[in-house]
């Protein structure tokens, strides 16, 4: 059993940055494939970035790329996403989550259904 717990979220000005840490337990987490999440009031929970568990590789949502970065530290446990040049239609709770599989580059990255555990989430909330 993998917890995962998202910290970072708060209230930031359009055009400001954030950065989201997952702290993940267990011993293996260096061979989990990682993802970000995010759900926006009365919207469905939607893709934001995913990272291999060696390589890494990283994917991206078409409307994040250039804007945030995924990454991850094995030694501590912990996938980040920074957050820069943040808009208003970034707000939403961010859930990062982890499957402990590996993936070939065709592989669910951007399905919910492609990962096996989630954090509870942390609101982004960005004002105009």
């Amino acid at each position: 059993q993998v917890q995962l717990v998202e910290s970072g979220g708060g209230l930031v000005q359009a055009g400001g940055s954030l950065r989201l840490s997952c702290a993940a337990s267990g011993r293996t987490f260096s061979s989990y494939t990682m993802g970000w999440f995010r759900q926006a009031p009365g919207n469905e929970r939607e893709f934001v970035a995913a990272i291999t568990s060696s390589g890494p590789r990283t994917y991206y949502l078409d409307s994040v790329k250039g804007r945030f970065t995924i990454s991850r530290d094995n030694g501590k446990n912990t996938m980040y996403l920074q957050m820069n040049s943040l808009k208003p239609e970034d707000t939403a709770v961010y859930y990062c989550a982890a499957v402990s599989k590996t993936y070939s580059s065709t592989g669910p990255y951007y399905r919910e259904s492609g990962y096996d555990y989630w954090g509870q989430g942390t609101q982004v909330t960005v004002s105009s």
